[in-house]
Formats: C-alpha cells, sequence, structure tokens
C-alpha cells in the first residue's frame, strides 16, 4: 500500500531557480502566486484602470530582469518594486498626455475632462472612498509608503526594498504621511458631519 504524499507548494525562491534555468511553467507558478498582490498595487498607487497594463509589463520586465534578483529581499518585494516603477512611469506618461489634453481643451473649450474612476469602483464604499480621496491628496512619496506599510501589509524590510529608500527614510516618511493622511480624513469627516 502506497501512501499518497501531499503536495508541497514551492517556495519562491526554488521557483526563481527554475525560471532562471529556462522553466517557464516556474515563473507561470511565480505570476500566479502574485498576481493580486502586484494588481492591489498598481491600483492603490494610482494605475487605476490601467492597473492589468501595469502588472503585466511589470511581470515580462521581471523576467527579463530575473538574473538581476539577488535574494537580498523576498521575490514579493522585488517584484513590487518593479510594479511601483511601473506605475511612476504610467503617472509620468499620463501628465504629459494630460498636458496635451489641457492644451486641447483651452483651444476647444466645449472639450471635457473625465476623471478616472477605476480605483473608486475597486474600493466601494464610503470609507474607502474617503481613504482614497484622501491619499490622492498626499504627495506621492507619501501616497507609497502609505500603500506598502498598511494597505499591502509590507513589512517594514519589504518597503524597504520595493521603495529603493533607506530604512531611517522608510521610518519617518511613514510617520510623516499617516499624519497627514489622519488630517486629510479628519478634514473631511468634519466637512461631511
Amino acid at each position: 500500500m502506497s501512501v499518497i504524499q501531499p503536495e508541497v507548494p514551492l517556495d519562491d525562491d526554488v521557483l526563481v531557480t527554475r525560471a532562471r534555468a529556462g522553466d517557464l511553467e516556474a515563473y507561470d507558478l511565480l505570476v500566479a502566486r502574485h498576481t493580486a498582490s502586484a494588481y492591489r498595487t498598481a491600483v492603490l498607487l494610482g494605475a487605476g484602470s490601467d492597473s492589468e497594463d501595469v502588472i503585466q509589463e511589470a511581470f515580462v520586465k521581471g523576467y527579463r530582469k530575473l538574473s538581476r534578483y539577488r535574494g537580498e529581499s523576498s521575490f514579493r518585494s522585488w517584484l513590487l518594486a518593479i510594479v511601483a516603477n511601473e506605475t511612476r512611469n504610467l503617472h509620468r506618461s499620463r501628465n504629459r498626455r494630460d498636458g496635451l489634453v489641457l492644451r486641447a481643451a483651452a483651444a476647444n473649450p466645449a472639450s471635457e475632462i473625465a476623471e478616472d474612476g477605476a480605483v473608486d469602483a475597486v474600493l466601494a464604499g464610503e470609507r474607502r472612498t474617503a481613504l482614497v480621496q484622501a491619499l490622492r491628496q498626499l504627495p506621492v512619496r507619501d501616497r507609497e509608503v502609505i500603500v506598502c506599510r498598511f494597505l499591502l501589509d509590507l513589512s517594514e524590510e519589504e518597503t524597504v526594498a520595493t521603495l529603493g529608500w533607506p530604512r531611517g527614510t522608510v521610518k519617518s516618511r511613514t510617520f510623516r504621511a499617516l499624519a497627514k493622511l489622519r488630517g486629510l480624513l479628519d478634514r473631511e469627516e468634519v466637512r461631511h458631519g
């Protein structure tokens, strides 16, 4: 009688080693394992309706740069750093595009500029909407540290790896960003009674 051993899920390091050796199934498993957190990261950092494109690009870049992953941080942190960079790239291209749209709107006053409501659709509910609106008002770096530490529930070490900042910067920016966020949320609560 043979005993069936339960299948033990492979950890990220084993999958990375296999993917580096050309095992596409191993990378597919990494993608499946980290898609949800990559998507949340993109959405919460402001990619909105472009979040799927951002994470797809991040996974492609991650695969191409797999040889650069040194294992100093978790694969998840390394991947989320790529997602954060791709989201920053998106913001830069949006800013350029928005500048063009604003100039076109000034030339043609009949045109309208619609706001991206994808984040609101993903984060339903009054409290979440207020939080997202307050997050949007924070400077980008403050928003990034809040998203990593509290919305993605990354450890301080993972946040350091994801954002590429010194530990002291993560600590001080987290403290200041939380204070700013509390102030924004308190003002919003006073306005709406």
